[in-house]
């Protein structure tokens, strides 16, 4: 309602502390962030642009060029960087710790004990083979595997309330599967299968507990699962890579929390199986072959050939050293992943159900038809452990080196594990320093042991672009103000130049005096009439002599009507008094106005019509 229109600044503060406010009172997913500020962004710049009676047909075309300069790298960053929105429900309701659960791996037998024939899950219209996991681990600390907490590992304990929406840039086969709890899965862990992008439950009251994690693509549930819980997934079936592209595939480069009180022969064994390997990929398919190649199953049960339960570094030196590699998958899955980290290679445990068969094999037959619905049905038996590697270009690939079910040992079989020095070692990749010690690898390379280094040279470079990337995010909306900013600087400052140098002498010095102008009119100043009486107007608003711009002036009406010879040597002589008196100009504003003048784009592409008007046609200025 002011008619000043720099109040209009004022008035825009609310509506971007409204905007603000309902961000922080969302989701982190939020709300067609890109449509509503976009939208937002126009509107206030329309807005603006109208109070400040700017919106003059000459300046359409630098308002169009500013719009979309500012909507392509708005939203071309925050397509590319990844977004960490920042709410208020992640400090009223802070991620849950992990040190609050006992470790998800100690549990597994319990499951098989108790309820190894009993529906424990059913799920409906979920792809045929999938497996469905309940926990992700990536922490030892000799005793048992866990959760890691946020100071170890950003991804194992990320675990936060999400809404109606996931983010989930996963590719693969896309399913919707509802998922109903049964008798016997009473547990924090919630069952999902993929990567969620949407979790509805039948109770919505029951969502409050629902904590998920995008990074292992699993979730907590505090308040217990419990029979006839029921809940829709909407989300992905990542691809799996074929065995060819899992061995030529390298490692990546994470940091994860040390493992602790690892038994010898675990590195002993590793390397010995493929410390010669070259890629992170063969390495895992290894070590998974050979323990699967190697052990025999059991768990342990009435009647199971004898197998103690754990996992902690005793039982896994029982396993690897001792009298009989007999285990189910909770031994084999900590035994590999354990393995892994000693040769280099990121690795963690998952825990979930497997469709499995007889042999414990994945088998799509697990899934029944029942017209277009499918239904697979979870036991206790099908709960299982398996490893998770990481690998470029792939993520998190799932191995299993547990031995077939069918694999049952007896008496007169010879049940000792593969002796280190017995293993036929391929030959080690050649260092380039022969100085070095092998086990002294840096990077991606599978060799080395318990003694790789822990903090790679890559390690910098993934800080370094973490930091970055913070920067990028946090100092987004900065960067589009600096970054349009500079391109319209590069522009004029273009524009200027080339009216500067091309051109006869005489189109030179007139496009001088309209530099001249064009900056009077950038300032806000009302500059019409003949050269003279545009000198007078812009001394007289700007509050300066004007005895250097009439003598600027008259030389331009020399150069256009005269007729005579301008020498290319006056051309660049008045161009440079051109430059001193536009800095002295700039110099007599304010700073605010000082800037719009500098930022403005109104008459920039006019030089090109003065230096196409033709010498002796008169115009308003004869």
């Amino acid at each position: 309602v002011a008619e000043d229109g720099r109040l209009t600044m004022v008035a825009v503060v609310p509506v971007v502390a409204n905007l603000a406010i309902c961000a922080l009172l969302g989701t982190s997913s939020g709300f067609y962030r890109m449509a509503i500020g976009t939208i937002m962004a126009v509107v206030l710049v329309v807005w603006v642009s109208a109070r400040w009676k700017l919106l003059e047909l000459g300046r359409w075309l630098s308002s169009v060029v500013i719009v979309l300069l500012a909507s392509a790298v708005a939203i071309g960053g925050c397509l590319v960087v990844g977004q960490n929105r920042t709410i208020l429900r992640d400090h009223y309701d802070p991620p849950l710790s992990p040190y609050d659960y006992t470790s998800p791996l100690s549990g597994m037998r319990s499951y098989i004990k108790n309820h190894k024939d009993d529906v424990l899950l059913t799920v409906d219209d979920l792809p045929a083979g999938s497996t469905v996991r309940l926990a992700v681990m990536d922490r030892f600390d000799g005793n048992v595997w866990n959760l890691s907490d946020s100071t170890m590992a950003s991804d194992s304990s990320n675990y936060h309330r999400v809404g109606d929406s996931i983010a989930n840039n996963a590719a693969g086969k896309r399913f919707t599967a509802k998922f109903t709890v049964d008798d016997g899965l009473s547990d924090y862990w919630l069952p999902m299968a993929g990567a969620a992008s949407s979790v509805k439950f039948a109770t919505s009251s029951d969502a409050d507990s629902f904590y998920y994690n995008t990074d292992t693509m699993s979730a907590i549930y505090p308040s217990r699962t419990s029979p006839g819980l029921s809940y829709t997934e909407t989300g992905v079936i990542p691809r799996t890579p074929t065995d060819k592209e899992i061995a030529k595939a390298n490692a990546s480069s994470i940091s994860q929390p040390k493992a602790e009180d690892v038994p010898d022969c675990v590195d002993k064994l590793a390397t010995a199986i493929a410390g010669g390997q070259s890629k992170g990929g063969e390495a895992a398919q290894s070590l998974a072959d050979k323990l699967r190649e190697s052990g025999w199953f059991s768990h342990g049960l009435n009647g199971d050939y004898p197998s103690r339960a754990g996992h902690g570094n005793y039982r896994i030196d029982q396993l690897l050293a001792g009298s009989a590699m007999v285990g189910d998958s909770e031994q084999y899955a900590s035994a590999m992943a354990l393995m892994a980290r000693s040769l280099g290679l990121p690795s963690r445990v998952v825990l979930g159900f497997l469709p499995k068969n007889d042999e414990g094999e994945i088998s799509d037959s697990r899934t029944e038809k029942h017209g277009k619905t499918t239904t697979t049905k979870f036991t206790g038996n099908d709960v299982t452990a398996w490893v998770e590697i990481k690998l470029d270009g792939y993520g998190w690939v799932a191995f299993y080196p547990t031995p077939k079910e069918t694999k049952v040992p007896d008496e007169n079989q010879n049940l000792t594990p593969p002796n280190p020095q017995t293993l036929m070692r391929q030959p080690p990749v050649p260092l380039t320093d022969p100085l070095r010690d092998d086990n002294q690898a840096k990077g991606k390379t599978s060799l080395g042991g318990s003694m790789a280094d822990e903090t790679p040279t890559s390690l910098f470079w993934q800080r370094f672009g973490r930091i970055v990337r913070k920067v990028a995010i946090y100092g987004s909306p900065l960067w589009t103000v600096l970054i349009v900013c500079g391109l319209l600087l590069a522009i004029k400052a273009i524009a200027l130049a080339r009216a500067r140098r091309h051109g006869s002498a005489s189109q030179r010095v007139a496009a001088g005096w309209q530099a001249v102008a064009a900056l009077a009119r950038q300032s806000g100043l009302d500059v019409q009439g003949t050269r003279n009486e545009q000198a007078q107007a812009i001394a007289e608003q700007m509050g300066f002599d004007a005895n250097t711009l009439l003598e600027l002036g008259r030389e331009a009406d020399y150069a256009a009507f005269s007729g005579g010879d301008v020498t290319q040597e006056h051309a660049e002589r008045y161009w440079h008094d051109i430059a001193e008196e536009r800095k002295f100009m700039l110099g007599s504003l304010p700073t605010f106005r000082r800037w719009r003048a500098k930022l403005s784009l109104a008459d920039v592409f006019h030089f090109r019509k003065i230096r196409l008007r033709k010498i002796g046609v008169k115009g308003r200025d004869s």
